[in-house]
Parts: structure tokens; sequence; C-alpha cells
């Protein structure tokens, strides 16, 4: 039980609460005490008693975003505690595992493609991070360590790349303030991050839960506990949305691509329950091409990509496609600002409603056979200029007739088509682009310059 005032982790000196919203405060205190928290930005003060256990939440209003500096005090107990510089705007949770840990500053042996730079250049009081400290959990944890930061050369290097990138963005296209939230473990499956409910259905990945961390053999393939650790104690902070990127250890685990459609359909609606503000944006990098032959015996990762594709039948959902990284033998790909932009294209677009962005990558729509031809027709999402390849050879399409042996085919773009043709194949009966592990894009919109992914129009 707690004997002095204390508000939660999460809340520190340097943070950003989401703006035009009823935001919660809470903490710990004395059993059964009063608890006031006065708002310097509308002089109103609100209040409550503290539970049994000690425990206080309070919900705030906040007003429109904007650059002044408000403060925040929390009093009860005899104690006055100020939480300083504070700023409305725009709060994006940022979660997954390592391609959204990777921080500025790269990891060892994979730079930041541009990271050097950004960071000289990122002295911006407008962009703010609290990165929730490593702590799995066999059990939902109340609390967390960390604290806000302010961006600047000294703080930015320790920021996730791709949230940076994210953040920076908006904070130039919307000129608001805008806070990251970044929860996120290298290595870590999909069910480490779902809650011991949302596992109910899926008996396979519940039986491994852990009933205490003396069984725990690796915490990063291990269900539940980092929800239980690093989101838990977050869960209710005010926020408009949330950025994921994971997916690559669900493919060196070998699970059926099908069951990472449903747990992650599982997930989002997990964490949106768990926020009660109704189907948040959750938007989401499609992993990228990498060898995973090379360290795993798995599957084709063309099927995972290809599940990540479903998934945005899921509502208020999107995909960036990273299929133009063009670094097969590096999983943690240098090129985090295509990542976190093109997030921040569909938040701009979707979410904040702004008009002729380009933000969703072109996508197989169907295929017509005229004779020995292929053709195959994409939905181009508002882009009326069609297809680009820069001019570059298009040498990624395999085709193939009832028989099911693929052979390569020769492509022609026009508009929003591509003619494939192999001699080897009399009928075509399917079509495949960039169906393994490494292959690169070499297919854009022309406006938007945005890649389109790997697919195929079989189900072999």
């Amino acid at each position: 039980m707690a004997q002095n005032l204390k508000p939660a982790g999460i809340f520190t000196d340097n943070m950003v609460l989401q703006q035009q919203s009823k935001v919660a405060i809470w903490g710990w205190s004395k059993a059964n005490a009063n608890v006031k928290v006065t708002c310097s930005w509308n002089k109103k003060s609100y209040s409550t008693k503290s539970n049994g256990e000690g425990y206080w939440k309070i919900t705030v209003q906040t007003p429109d975003a904007s650059y002044t500096s408000y403060n925040l005090t929390i009093s009860g107990n005899g104690v006055s505690i100020t939480l300083k510089n504070i700023l409305i705007g725009e709060v994006w949770i940022c979660s997954g595992q390592s391609n959204m840990e990777m921080p500025m500053k790269g990891n060892p042996g994979s730079p930041v493609a541009g990271g050097n730079e950004a960071i000289i250049l990122s002295n911006n009081q407008a962009i703010r991070c609290f990165t929730v400290e490593k702590v799995p959990s066999t059990k939902p944890l109340t609390n967390c360590t960390g604290a806000w930061e302010i961006a600047n050369p000294q703080t930015t290097l320790k920021f996730t790349a791709t949230g940076y990138f994210f953040a920076k963005l908006l904070n130039e296209v919307l000129n608001v303030p805008v806070g990251l939230i970044h929860a996120s473990y290298g290595g870590t499956c999909i069910e480490a991050w779902m809650t011991r409910e949302s596992l109910k259905d899926f008996p396979e990945k519940a039986k491994k839960i852990p009933a205490s961390e003396s069984v725990v053999s690796n915490w990063m393939a291990t269900p539940t506990v980092m929800f239980n650790g690093m989101i838990h104690p977050i869960v209710g902070y005010g926020m408009r949305g949330v950025i994921w990127y994971q997916g690559e250890a669900n493919v060196a685990n070998g699970d059926a691509p099908t069951l990472y459609v449903k747990m992650f359909k599982q997930m989002v609606n997990e964490w949106r329950k768990w926020w009660n503000m109704g189907d948040f944006p959750f938007y989401y990098c499609q992993i990228a091409p990498w060898n995973y032959s090379s360290l795993y015996d798995t599957y084709n990762s063309a099927l995972l990509r290809e599940a990540q594709s479903q998934c945005m039948q899921i509502s208020n959902t999107g995909m960036a496609v990273l299929m133009d990284t063009r670094s097969p033998d590096e999983l943690h790909a240098a090129n985090k600002k295509d990542a976190g932009e093109r997030l921040a294209l569909w938040a701009l677009a979707k979410t904040y409603g702004m008009k002729n962005i380009y933000y969703r990558s072109p996508e197989y729509k169907s295929m017509l056979v005229e004779g020995r031809l292929a053709i195959i027709t994409f939905d181009m999402f508002g882009s009326t200029n069609g297809l680009t390849s820069f001019g570059k050879d298009i040498r990624n399409f395999v085709i193939a007739a009832k028989d099911k042996h693929f052979y390569p085919a020769t492509a022609t773009l026009a508009g929003d088509k591509v003619y494939l043709f192999s001699p080897q194949v009399l009928t075509p009966v399917a079509v495949r682009y960039c169906w393994d592990d490494t292959s690169a894009t070499e297919l854009f919109s022309q406006e938007g310059n945005l890649p389109v992914s790997s697919f195929r129009t079989d189900e072999w």
C-alpha cells in the first residue's frame, strides 16, 4: 500500500497530453485519501479519493493543441507535486519488435540511413518520446519506468527511429506537438503482446502462458509477458492511436500465416477494449524482404506478408509496405525514414482527414487471361497515373499453367495493368510476384512512389 503521493511513472515533466480529450491521470497515495489535480491551462481542479489500496484516478479535460508550456499539480496527503513543461498535442503509441525498437543511432552493424544528419537536426521542443523500460512480466504490472524526453541531439539518438520519422512528419504537416510512447522489445512474437483473455481462442499458445518467471526460458517467445510488463502499465493514457512494426519473429517460429491474421485481429481488438476509446487507428509495417532461410528453416516469408495484407480487413487499420528496402541480408533495414513516413501518410489521410494524400500502396485487384497473356490489374487507391518501374526491368513475376510449374515472365506496364508472358506457359492460370524471402519490388505508384507488395493470384 502506498504511503506517499505519487503519479504513475508515465506522468513526468515534459509529457505530451492528447488534445481535446478527457485524459486520465492516476497514481497512488495513502488509502482513502483526498487527491486533487490542478491544470494550468484551464485553472480548474479535479478531485477524487484513493481506494483502500491507495490507488487514485482523475480525468481532466485538455484544450486544443498548442506550443504553450503548461504545468499540472497533484496534491494530497499534505504533499504537492508539479509536473512541468507539458505540451498538448497528438500522442501515439509505438510498439513491436526490433525494427520498431531500433534507435536513431542504429544498432551494432545496422545503421539508420541518414540517421546522423537527422539526429543533428532534431532539436525540436514539439517532439517528445517516453520509452517504456523493457520489463517483461508473467503478471500484469501497474507501473512502469521511463521519462519523457524532448527531441534534441542528446536524446533523439535513443528514440525509436521509425517512431521519430513518423512524429517528425506529423509535426511538420499538422503543426502540433507530437508525443510518442515507445514500448517495444526485439525478437518478440505477437502473442507476447497479447493478454491471457485474448489467447483463449488459441489453445496452442494459451498453454504456453507461464505461471511464474521460474518457468520462462525465452521471454521473447512467451505469451502475454510484454503486454503484462510494458503495455498494461500505460493502458488508459490518452492517445490518438498505435503504430506497430512486428512479424519477423512469427516467421521464425513457423506459425501458419492464417494464425497470425487471427492473432493480430484479436490483439488489436483487445487493446481497443482495454483503452475503451473505440476503434482507434492501428497502423503497421509489413515485414521487409530478408533472407530468413539464412537463419531459420521455415516457410516462405511472403506468406506472412500476405497475412499482414489480410489484416487490413480489420477496421481502422493500414499497412505501410516496405518491399523496396533492398537489404536481403539485413533484418534491420537501414531506411527507417520510409517506414515512419509511410505510417504517417496513413495517419494524415485516414486519421486527420487530409485530402490528396497518397498513402496506400497499389494492390493486386484481378487477373484476366487473353490467349497466352496474363493481364494483372491493380487497385491504385486514387492514383491516376498508373504504375512505374522507374525505367528498370521487371524481373520478379512468375507465371504458371494448371501444372503449377512457375516460369519467369516478361512484364510490360500500361497504366494500372501489367501484361505478362512466358513462352513456356500456353494458358496462364496463376501469377506470383516477389514470392520469396528476399526479392525487392520493382513496381511503384507514380503518385506517392509507394511500392507494390508481394502477392499471388493462386492459393496453391
